[in-house]
């Protein structure tokens, strides 16, 4: 299992994001060298915790919680595949391109080594947006993305501090002892809501926002 890239964005000024700035840094492009990666702080006030990422939309976006953004490179064949065109790393968005570790069935709080020191710990998967769907310029895409075989992704919390370059190898380092997967969560948070009460033993890992629907469903409707 290996890191294949290290990818950052800075931002651009588009149309298509529901931004208030206007601006987005989706385009992420692979960085050389070394890149310092670390906890930014509060959801609401902090942005990427990967140096040199630009976060510009602060409400749905970066925070302690989704400080890393995880995609498999297996999965960018398979939307390659699906898409006829070419998807380089940083394509979908994501800080970490990953290759030969399975990101869509990582555990809710799993935790990875990536490097000497980094150590990051799975939250939840990725919700498309109008942003996603707008750089990609592809029809129906938010659907498309929730009902693909191919995964989400999944963000992470920073752990242990450090720098992680392209080439590092990745560790999992602890699996917490439920079986909420990055997939299971991203399925009842997208397309059958009523499996969200089932996401509870996950919950103590999970990023604020994904909790949070877990919560006010369960409290709506009480634990299956």
């Amino acid at each position: 299992m290996e890191l294949l890239s290290v990818n950052a964005g800075r931002a651009k000024a588009v149309e298509y994001t529901n931004a208030p700035s206007g601006t987005t840094g989706i385009d992420k492009r692979p960085v050389a060298g070394p890149v310092r990666v670390e906890a930014p702080g509060p959801a609401g006030t902090a942005a990427s915790g990967v140096a040199g990422d630009d976060v510009c939309d602060l409400r749905f976006h970066g925070g302690n919680d989704r400080a890393v953004y995880a995609f498999a490179r297996e999965d960018l064949d398979h939307w390659e595949r699906e898409l006829g065109r070419a998807l380089v790393p940083g394509m979908f968005g994501e800080n970490l391109t990953t290759r030969g570790l399975d990101v869509d069935n990582a555990l809710i709080g799993e935790r990875w080594r990536i490097g000497e020191d980094v150590v990051l710990e799975v939250t939840g998967g990725r919700i498309p947006c109008r942003t996603f769907a707008g750089f990609l310029e592809e029809a129906g895409w938010v659907k498309r993305f929730n009902e693909s075989a191919a995964g989400p992704g999944a963000f992470c919390r920073v752990i242990v501090p450090g720098e992680v370059r392209a080439g590092d190898r990745i560790e999992v380092v602890h699996r917490p002892d439920h079986d909420i997967t990055v997939a299971r969560l991203h399925h009842a948070a997208t397309l059958d809501r009523t499996l969200l009460a089932d996401m509870l033993p996950a919950a103590e890992w999970m990023e604020s926002g994904l909790l949070g629907l877990v919560q006010r469903y369960t409290d709506k409707y009480g634990e299956r």
